[in-house]
């Protein structure tokens, strides 16, 4: 019975959020959340364009809250506007904004709305990012065209459970088109990310430069502590030269002697 009672309540959450996602359609609007208090439950619908949303006087919200009790049962709605801090990274209101557009200009411009569409988003911090854009566009027949650019995870845990997914249908003279976006947020933190430790380690450029001079200055002195003494210069010898001339001149005053 527990069960039951849950399944109930989350597919009557599904159900109210879908009709509102149609009603607000192509009026710059994300998401539902359905919060339930004391009070009653507390409906928050967020959009960029919440004056569109609200209407003249509130025109748009009684008649919602109106559609909720008879429709949905509820017994006391209180709905709020809530407003989106990065509309550029919900994808959500980028699906259906994609889908308006494609409705207002017509298909021939495809190829420039996904183009911005991937820029602005990566403009916006985004790691990654991939919209899809399935049906019979431009031609009679049905094409896929897929728009990706950065780092985007296609399997694993993160692909599952971190990468943002939103869809989107946009009714054309030549039949429905779909839209598919998928995102990689800038906080994710990613499990084959490598930080080396030298990047951690910072050291200032002072210190650098400083140590090799010192270690230059005492070897140097070292140097010269160890250059040996000079050793005494030897006296000259006599060359041969006058050794032989001298020689000559005894022998030739010999002969002289001789001669006599």
């Amino acid at each position: 019975m527990i069960e039951r009672k849950f399944i109930s309540q989350k597919l009557k959450e599904f159900q109210i959020q879908e009709y509102i996602g149609g009603l607000l359609r192509g009026t710059g609007y994300s998401h539902t959340e359905i919060q339930r208090t004391p009070l009653g439950e507390k409906v928050i619908v967020y959009t960029t364009r919440p004056g569109v949303v609200v209407g003249k006087k509130g025109e748009n919200i009684n008649k919602l809250t109106t559609v909720l009790k008879k429709k949905f049962k509820m017994e006391n709605p209180q709905i709020e506007i809530g407003d989106l801090q990065e509309p550029m990274l919900d994808v959500n209101y980028l699906a259906d904004k994609i889908a308006s557009t494609l409705e207002r200009f017509g298909s021939n411009r495809f190829k420039s709305i996904g183009y911005k569409t991937l820029q602005n988003i990566l403009d916006a911090g985004a790691l990654g990012a991939e919209i899809v854009i399935a049906g019979k566009v431009p031609s009679a027949r049905a094409k896929m065209w897929r728009f990706k650019a950065g780092y985007l995870k296609k399997s694993g845990d993160i692909a599952e459970n971190f990468v943002q997914k939103g869809q989107a249908v946009a009714k054309l003279k030549s039949g429905i088109v779909g839209i598919k976006v998928s995102l990689m947020l800038p906080d994710i933190k990613l499990p084959d990310k490598i930080i080396f430790h030298s990047q951690a380690k910072e050291t200032t450029p002072e210190v650098k430069a400083e140590a090799p001079k010192v270690e230059a200055k005492t070897e140097v002195k070292e140097e010269k502590k160890e250059k040996p003494k000079r050793k005494p210069r030897k006296k000259p010898e006599p060359k041969k030269e006058e050794v032989k001339t001298e020689a000559k001149v005894e022998s030739k005053a010999e002969s002289k002697d001789g001669n006599n």
